[in-house]
Protein backbone atom coordinates (compact mmCIF):
# COMPACT_ATOMS: atom_id res chain seq x y z
CA UNK A 1 0.00 0.00 0.00
CA UNK A 2 1.16 3.36 -0.57
CA UNK A 3 0.48 6.21 1.79
CA UNK A 4 0.18 10.03 0.76
CA UNK A 5 -0.01 12.58 2.93
CA UNK A 6 0.66 15.77 0.67
CA UNK A 7 -2.58 16.25 -1.17
CA UNK A 8 -1.39 19.37 -2.96
CA UNK A 9 1.46 17.68 -4.73
CA UNK A 10 -0.16 14.83 -5.22
CA UNK A 11 -0.93 13.17 -8.72
CA UNK A 12 -1.18 9.78 -9.64
CA UNK A 13 -0.96 8.39 -12.72
CA UNK A 14 -3.07 4.91 -12.07
CA UNK A 15 -6.71 4.98 -12.63
CA UNK A 16 -8.87 4.59 -9.31
CA UNK A 17 -11.52 3.77 -7.82
CA UNK A 18 -11.95 5.70 -4.99
CA UNK A 19 -13.96 6.16 -1.84
CA UNK A 20 -14.11 8.66 0.59
CA UNK A 21 -14.64 9.48 3.99
CA UNK A 22 -13.59 9.81 7.80
CA UNK A 23 -13.33 5.64 8.21
CA UNK A 24 -12.70 6.18 12.28
CA UNK A 25 -12.56 2.16 12.58
CA UNK A 26 -13.03 0.39 9.68
CA UNK A 27 -16.23 -1.25 10.77
CA UNK A 28 -18.87 -3.34 9.53
CA UNK A 29 -20.74 -0.58 8.37
CA UNK A 30 -17.41 0.09 5.96
CA UNK A 31 -18.04 -3.32 4.54
CA UNK A 32 -20.41 -3.25 1.65
CA UNK A 33 -17.95 0.30 0.48
CA UNK A 34 -15.00 -2.24 0.35
CA UNK A 35 -16.66 -5.15 -1.01
CA UNK A 36 -17.78 -2.22 -3.83
CA UNK A 37 -13.94 -0.71 -4.10
CA UNK A 38 -12.40 -4.48 -4.78
CA UNK A 39 -15.20 -4.86 -7.00
CA UNK A 40 -14.41 -1.95 -9.26
CA UNK A 41 -10.86 -2.59 -9.01
CA UNK A 42 -11.32 -5.73 -10.89
CA UNK A 43 -11.60 -4.08 -14.31
CA UNK A 44 -8.31 -2.95 -13.46
CA UNK A 45 -8.54 0.04 -11.47
CA UNK A 46 -6.08 0.63 -8.21
CA UNK A 47 -8.42 0.89 -4.98
CA UNK A 48 -7.73 3.88 -3.05
CA UNK A 49 -9.27 5.80 0.12
CA UNK A 50 -9.19 9.84 0.68
CA UNK A 51 -9.50 10.55 4.45
CA UNK A 52 -8.81 13.34 6.83
CA UNK A 53 -6.22 13.20 9.42
CA UNK A 54 -7.92 14.37 12.08
CA UNK A 55 -11.86 14.52 12.52
CA UNK A 56 -13.11 17.74 11.08
CA UNK A 57 -14.53 18.62 14.74
CA UNK A 58 -11.11 18.53 15.88
CA UNK A 59 -9.91 20.86 13.32
CA UNK A 60 -12.51 23.11 14.26
CA UNK A 61 -10.97 23.26 18.15
CA UNK A 62 -13.27 20.45 19.50
CA UNK A 63 -11.01 17.19 19.86
CA UNK A 64 -12.89 14.20 18.95
CA UNK A 65 -11.54 11.11 20.16
CA UNK A 66 -11.08 8.21 18.01
CA UNK A 67 -11.86 4.62 17.58
CA UNK A 68 -8.50 4.12 15.55
CA UNK A 69 -5.44 6.08 15.69
CA UNK A 70 -3.98 7.41 12.10
CA UNK A 71 -0.94 4.31 12.35
CA UNK A 72 -3.87 2.14 13.51
CA UNK A 73 -6.02 2.90 10.43
CA UNK A 74 -2.63 2.72 7.85
CA UNK A 75 -2.81 -0.91 9.30
CA UNK A 76 -6.21 -1.59 8.71
CA UNK A 77 -6.20 -0.58 4.96
CA UNK A 78 -3.00 -2.08 4.49
CA UNK A 79 -4.18 -5.53 5.80
CA UNK A 80 -7.63 -5.04 3.98
CA UNK A 81 -5.10 -4.80 0.47
CA UNK A 82 -6.06 -1.14 -0.51
CA UNK A 83 -3.26 -0.03 -3.09
CA UNK A 84 -3.31 3.42 -2.00
CA UNK A 85 -4.03 5.68 1.29
CA UNK A 86 -4.63 9.37 1.26
CA UNK A 87 -4.62 11.15 4.16
CA UNK A 88 -4.96 14.58 3.98
CA UNK A 89 -4.24 17.04 6.18
CA UNK A 90 -7.59 18.80 7.14
CA UNK A 91 -5.77 22.45 6.97
CA UNK A 92 -7.86 25.97 6.42
CA UNK A 93 -7.57 25.62 3.00
CA UNK A 94 -9.17 22.22 2.87
CA UNK A 95 -11.87 23.52 5.40
CA UNK A 96 -13.06 26.55 2.96
CA UNK A 97 -12.45 24.60 -0.15
CA UNK A 98 -16.07 25.26 -2.21
CA UNK A 99 -17.66 21.28 -2.86
CA UNK A 100 -17.29 21.85 -6.63
CA UNK A 101 -13.48 22.41 -6.25
CA UNK A 102 -12.90 19.38 -4.18
CA UNK A 103 -14.80 17.40 -6.67
CA UNK A 104 -12.37 18.68 -9.53
CA UNK A 105 -9.30 18.27 -7.11
CA UNK A 106 -9.92 14.62 -6.26
CA UNK A 107 -11.20 13.72 -10.15
CA UNK A 108 -8.08 15.48 -11.34
CA UNK A 109 -5.10 14.80 -8.86
CA UNK A 110 -6.52 10.89 -8.15
CA UNK A 111 -7.02 9.70 -11.71
CA UNK A 112 -10.72 8.61 -10.76
CA UNK A 113 -13.13 6.52 -12.75
CA UNK A 114 -14.93 5.22 -10.21
CA UNK A 115 -16.06 7.13 -6.95
CA UNK A 116 -17.70 5.11 -3.97
CA UNK A 117 -19.50 6.61 -1.09
CA UNK A 118 -22.26 6.18 1.60
CA UNK A 119 -25.70 7.88 1.37
CA UNK A 120 -24.20 10.22 4.39
CA UNK A 121 -21.36 11.54 3.11
CA UNK A 122 -20.44 15.49 3.00
CA UNK A 123 -18.10 17.17 2.30
CA UNK A 124 -17.11 20.53 0.93
CA UNK A 125 -17.20 24.57 3.01
CA UNK A 126 -20.06 23.83 5.30
CA UNK A 127 -20.72 20.40 4.04
CA UNK A 128 -22.31 21.56 0.88
CA UNK A 129 -21.64 18.45 -0.99
CA UNK A 130 -23.15 15.04 -0.90
CA UNK A 131 -23.19 12.02 -3.42
CA UNK A 132 -26.05 14.08 -5.69
CA UNK A 133 -23.52 16.73 -6.40
CA UNK A 134 -21.06 14.13 -7.13
CA UNK A 135 -23.69 12.29 -9.53
CA UNK A 136 -24.23 15.40 -11.06
CA UNK A 137 -20.57 16.09 -11.88
CA UNK A 138 -19.66 12.69 -13.17
CA UNK A 139 -19.84 13.47 -16.69
CA UNK A 140 -18.03 16.20 -16.36
CA UNK A 141 -14.81 14.55 -14.80
CA UNK A 142 -15.12 11.56 -16.40
CA UNK A 143 -15.98 9.21 -13.33
CA UNK A 144 -19.20 7.25 -12.77
CA UNK A 145 -20.75 6.92 -8.75
CA UNK A 146 -22.21 3.84 -6.67
CA UNK A 147 -23.68 5.04 -3.43
CA UNK A 148 -23.76 2.20 -0.85
CA UNK A 149 -26.78 2.01 1.94
CA UNK A 150 -25.99 1.81 5.27
CA UNK A 151 -25.46 -1.57 6.91
CA UNK A 152 -27.70 -2.04 10.12
CA UNK A 153 -27.34 -3.67 13.69
CA UNK A 154 -30.81 -3.85 15.73
CA UNK A 155 -32.55 -1.11 13.86
CA UNK A 156 -29.68 1.00 13.82
CA UNK A 157 -26.73 2.15 11.01
CA UNK A 158 -23.78 0.56 12.33
CA UNK A 159 -21.42 3.75 12.41
CA UNK A 160 -18.48 5.18 14.65
CA UNK A 161 -20.79 6.75 16.40
CA UNK A 162 -22.76 4.02 17.52
CA UNK A 163 -19.63 2.25 18.18
CA UNK A 164 -17.71 4.72 19.88
CA UNK A 165 -20.65 4.72 22.28
CA UNK A 166 -21.07 1.61 23.09
CA UNK A 167 -17.14 1.36 23.70
CA UNK A 168 -17.28 4.61 26.64
CA UNK A 169 -20.16 2.39 28.47
CA UNK A 170 -17.70 -0.27 28.34
CA UNK A 171 -19.77 -3.07 25.70
CA UNK A 172 -16.59 -4.38 24.29
CA UNK A 173 -18.36 -7.18 23.10
CA UNK A 174 -20.96 -5.25 20.90
CA UNK A 175 -18.31 -2.76 19.84
CA UNK A 176 -16.20 -5.84 18.41
CA UNK A 177 -19.10 -7.13 16.95
CA UNK A 178 -20.02 -3.52 15.07
CA UNK A 179 -16.13 -3.37 14.34
CA UNK A 180 -16.00 -6.75 12.51
CA UNK A 181 -12.75 -7.54 14.33
CA UNK A 182 -11.53 -6.29 18.20
CA UNK A 183 -11.31 -2.82 19.87
CA UNK A 184 -7.37 -2.80 19.98
CA UNK A 185 -4.74 -0.31 21.20
CA UNK A 186 -1.37 -0.49 19.03
CA UNK A 187 2.03 1.28 20.32
CA UNK A 188 5.42 1.13 21.15
CA UNK A 189 6.29 -1.02 24.35
CA UNK A 190 7.61 1.22 26.94
CA UNK A 191 9.63 0.71 30.20
CA UNK A 192 7.30 1.01 33.17
CA UNK A 193 7.84 1.44 37.34
CA UNK A 194 8.56 -2.63 36.92
CA UNK A 195 6.34 -2.92 40.25
CA UNK A 196 4.72 -5.90 38.38
CA UNK A 197 7.87 -7.73 38.00
CA UNK A 198 8.79 -7.29 41.58
CA UNK A 199 5.29 -9.39 43.01
CA UNK A 200 5.73 -11.83 39.99
CA UNK A 201 3.49 -10.35 37.42
CA UNK A 202 5.72 -8.55 34.88
CA UNK A 203 3.73 -6.84 32.13
CA UNK A 204 4.33 -4.95 29.29
CA UNK A 205 3.17 -1.23 28.87
CA UNK A 206 1.78 0.85 26.23
CA UNK A 207 0.61 4.46 26.47
CA UNK A 208 -2.52 5.28 24.13
CA UNK A 209 -2.00 8.82 22.11
CA UNK A 210 -4.48 11.20 23.72
CA UNK A 211 -6.72 11.04 20.76
CA UNK A 212 -7.44 7.54 21.14
CA UNK A 213 -10.91 6.50 22.70
CA UNK A 214 -10.65 4.19 25.88
CA UNK A 215 -13.08 2.09 27.68
CA UNK A 216 -13.73 2.57 31.10
CA UNK A 217 -10.73 2.28 33.47
CA UNK A 218 -10.60 -1.39 34.29
CA UNK A 219 -9.14 -5.03 33.76
CA UNK A 220 -9.57 -7.01 30.23
CA UNK A 221 -9.21 -10.51 28.92
CA UNK A 222 -7.28 -9.52 25.99
CA UNK A 223 -5.07 -11.26 22.95
CA UNK A 224 -2.15 -9.36 22.30
CA UNK A 225 0.08 -9.78 18.77
CA UNK A 226 4.14 -9.42 19.16
CA UNK A 227 6.33 -10.15 15.84
CA UNK A 228 3.13 -11.93 13.68
CA UNK A 229 2.56 -14.41 16.92
CA UNK A 230 -0.56 -13.89 19.24
CA UNK A 231 -0.57 -14.47 23.14
CA UNK A 232 -3.45 -14.65 25.24
CA UNK A 233 -3.27 -11.99 28.15
CA UNK A 234 -4.87 -9.78 30.31
CA UNK A 235 -4.88 -5.74 30.27
CA UNK A 236 -5.32 -3.30 32.70
CA UNK A 237 -6.37 -0.14 31.35
CA UNK A 238 -5.83 3.28 33.53
CA UNK A 239 -3.59 5.00 36.14
CA UNK A 240 -2.35 2.26 38.89
CA UNK A 241 -3.99 3.86 41.20
CA UNK A 242 -2.28 1.31 43.88
CA UNK A 243 1.07 2.81 42.64
CA UNK A 244 1.88 5.65 44.54
CA UNK A 245 3.09 8.54 41.93
CA UNK A 246 1.65 10.33 39.10
CA UNK A 247 1.07 7.72 36.02
CA UNK A 248 -0.17 8.53 32.45
CA UNK A 249 -3.09 6.36 31.53
CA UNK A 250 -1.44 3.15 30.06
CA UNK A 251 -2.69 -0.25 28.56
CA UNK A 252 -0.24 -2.50 31.09
CA UNK A 253 -0.96 -6.34 29.36
CA UNK A 254 0.38 -9.69 31.32
CA UNK A 255 1.17 -11.95 28.39
CA UNK A 256 0.23 -15.59 29.63
CA UNK A 257 3.30 -18.38 29.28
CA UNK A 258 5.82 -15.69 28.00
CA UNK A 259 9.44 -14.38 29.31
CA UNK A 260 11.00 -12.47 26.52
CA UNK A 261 12.61 -8.76 26.36
CA UNK A 262 10.31 -6.92 23.78
CA UNK A 263 10.61 -3.25 24.99
CA UNK A 264 10.41 -0.85 22.24
CA UNK A 265 8.84 -3.47 20.01
CA UNK A 266 5.56 -2.55 18.28
CA UNK A 267 2.50 -4.60 20.04
CA UNK A 268 -0.89 -4.72 19.25
CA UNK A 269 -3.32 -5.26 22.31
CA UNK A 270 -7.08 -6.51 21.13
CA UNK A 271 -9.52 -5.80 23.55
CA UNK A 272 -12.32 -8.69 24.43
CA UNK A 273 -13.79 -8.94 27.90
CA UNK A 274 -14.36 -6.56 30.71
CA UNK A 275 -13.17 -8.08 33.71
CA UNK A 276 -13.26 -5.78 36.55
CA UNK A 277 -13.24 -2.20 37.19
CA UNK A 278 -9.52 -0.30 37.89
CA UNK A 279 -9.43 -0.74 41.77
CA UNK A 280 -6.87 1.00 44.36
CA UNK A 281 -5.66 -1.76 46.77
CA UNK A 282 -4.55 -0.74 50.48
CA UNK A 283 -1.29 -2.32 49.73
CA UNK A 284 0.96 -3.88 46.81
CA UNK A 285 0.06 -7.67 48.36
CA UNK A 286 -3.90 -7.10 48.19
CA UNK A 287 -3.00 -5.57 44.87
CA UNK A 288 -1.17 -9.16 44.03
CA UNK A 289 -3.86 -11.42 45.35
CA UNK A 290 -6.05 -9.76 43.00
CA UNK A 291 -3.85 -10.29 40.02
CA UNK A 292 -3.60 -13.66 40.89
CA UNK A 293 -7.77 -13.96 40.14
CA UNK A 294 -7.72 -11.79 37.46
CA UNK A 295 -4.89 -14.30 35.33
CA UNK A 296 -6.95 -17.05 36.33
CA UNK A 297 -10.35 -15.81 35.41
CA UNK A 298 -8.66 -15.15 31.89
CA UNK A 299 -7.19 -17.80 31.19
CA UNK A 300 -10.39 -19.17 31.59
CA UNK A 301 -12.43 -17.21 29.91
CA UNK A 302 -9.97 -16.98 26.98
CA UNK A 303 -9.50 -21.20 26.49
Amino acid sequence: MKYLKDFNHIQLTEDTVLSLGKFDGLHRGHELLMKSVFEKARMGLKSAVFTFDVPPQSAAGHMQQVITTNVEKQRLFQENGIDYLIECPFTKEIMHMQAEQFIEEIAKRLCVKWIVVGTDFRFGHNRRGDYRMLLQYAGLYGYQVQVVQKMQHRGRDISSTYIREEIEKGNIELANELLGYPYFIQGKIMHGNQIGRTIGFPTINIEPPLQKLLPPFGVYASYVWLDGRRYGGITNIGKKPTIQGKHPVSAETYIYDFAEDVYEKEARVDILHFVRPELKFKNVDELAKQLKKDLDYGKNYLS
